[in-house]
């Protein structure tokens, strides 16, 4: 479960990344960023098992 977590944030960075410098897409890609960080972030608080 924590690596599908840890792939879906680097998915949702990616997809952040491309919209911010690509399309300019407003508030949506801002959402994804946010999601993955938390993502991220309780990856890190759970530890790396």
């Amino acid at each position: 479960m924590g690596s599908l977590l840890y792939l879906i944030a680097v998915i949702l960075i990616i997809a952040w990344l491309i919209g911010f410098l690509g399309y300019h897409a407003g508030g949506l890609i801002h959402i994804l960023l946010v999601i993955a960080v938390i993502a991220i972030l309780l990856r890190i608080i759970r530890g790396a098992s």
